[in-house]
Formats: structure tokens, sequence, C-alpha cells
């Protein structure tokens, strides 16, 4: 127990502190999130859409595959990338194992299966009607689209930060594809296994907790915006 205090306090003298070690994993890894996230969101909404509001061959086979990916252990994804851009691998001239790229689409292959399913069950619970109605009295087929969306907004909102929250706080891919680099490509999470397995806990909780407050922050702001939202 007082090895736990003794690391907890001395981690909030490291976050209060600015240690530029902390700080730029902490970085590193929020900004590798975003980009996979983003990506995510710009294929995953038009995705989730097209399920959502039009009829093809193998439908039902390709929501349950979303559905079956959303479950997938991120090593087995990490595994699957790692496989196209070893230096054998298809994509291997592109150089981008170990490097925060790699990391970023290791975790859009993660999350985005989670982010169309989410998406896709909000606009399954909306009304045919606003896209019909919308086509009939003149917009266009992405206007309709865009308004099918916005009534949506709130869940689409929910889904990007589950995606965010999901990709942030994984370890398998981070480690597989990024090689936990000092300095280049170590996250919080691959950061807080090597520091757990070094026997030195201050970094790892203080890690730790930056990672709660992420969390916090995230249902903090999606709760402000249903507020927004519901009014």
């Amino acid at each position: 127990m007082d090895i736990f205090i003794d690391s907890f306090m001395s981690a909030l003298k490291m976050i209060g502190g600015g240690d530029r070690e902390l700080w730029g994993i902490v970085l590193l890894s929020l900004s590798c999130t975003f980009w996979a996230c983003l990506a995510a969101s710009l294929v995953g909404l038009p995705s989730a859409f097209l399920l959502a509001h039009h009829e093809f061959p193998g439908k039902r086979l390709v929501i349950l595959a979303f559905n079956t990916l959303q479950s997938v252990p991120t090593v087995v994804v990490g595994l699957f990338l790692y496989v196209f851009i070893s230096r054998r691998g298809v994509f291997g001239p592109l150089d981008l194992l170990y490097s925060p790229l790699a990391i970023s689409i290791g975790q859009f292959l993660l999350i985005l299966p989670l982010m169309i399913m989410f998406i896709l069950a909000a606009l399954s619970r909306l009304d045919e009607r606003y896209h019909q109605t919308a086509l009939t009295l003149g917009a266009s087929r992405r206007q309709a689209a865009m308004l099918v969306i916005r009534e949506a907004r709130f869940a689409v909102i929910a889904a990007l930060c589950a995606a965010f929250g999901r990709g942030v706080a994984e370890v398998g891919v981070s480690m597989m594809l990024g090689g936990n680099i000092k300095g280049y490509t170590r996250t919080m999470t691959t950061a807080m296994a090597l520091e757990y397995d070094k026997g030195e806990f201050t970094l790892a909780v203080a890690l730790g907790v930056v990672l709660l407050l992420v969390s916090f922050a995230l249902n903090g702001a999606l709760g402000f915006l249903q507020g927004k939202i519901e009014r």
C-alpha cells in the first residue's frame, strides 16, 4: 500500500510539473488516436448510411462481419497489419512499420467496425420518412443524407467518443506496430506496460491517471453535448 501511495503522489507531481517524457507520450497517444478517429469517421459515416438506407446483395453478411469485428482482439489487428507492412509485406517498401502512422492505421482498423455499427444502430432507429421526405421535397441525395445524420448527431458523437476511448486505451496494436520506441512510438499504454515490467511505477501511475482523465473528459463532453442537443 505504501508503494502505491508513494507512486501516486510522485505521479501527481510529475503531471503537475509538466514532465517532458510524460507529456510527450500523452501527446503522441492522443495524436495517433485523433487521426485514426478522423479517418474512421470519414469512412464510417457514409458506410453506416449506405447500410441503413440501401439494399444490396450480401448486406446481412457485411453487417455480420462488422458486428464480429467489433470484438476482435487488438493483437489480431496488429498481427494482420504487421503481415502487410513488414519488410516482406506488400507495403514493406513504404517503411510504415514502427512509426506513429502505423499505430494510427492499426487503430483505424480497430475502431472502424465499432463506429459503423454504433452509427448504423442510430440511423436504423430513425424514421425512414426523414430521408424519403427530404428527397421528395427536392433535396439531393447528399443533402438528404446530411439531414438524417444531423438527426442522429448525438449518437454519432457518442460513436466518436467510444471509438476514441477504445483507440487510446488499446495496447496490442501500438506495441506490435509501433515497437514502443522511446520518444517516437511510445504510447500511454505501451509505456505503462514497460514501466510495470521494470518495476518502476511512478510513470505508469501518472499515465494511468491521465488515461482516466481523458476518459472522464470524453464522458463529460458527451454528457454536456447531450444536454445541449436535448434542449
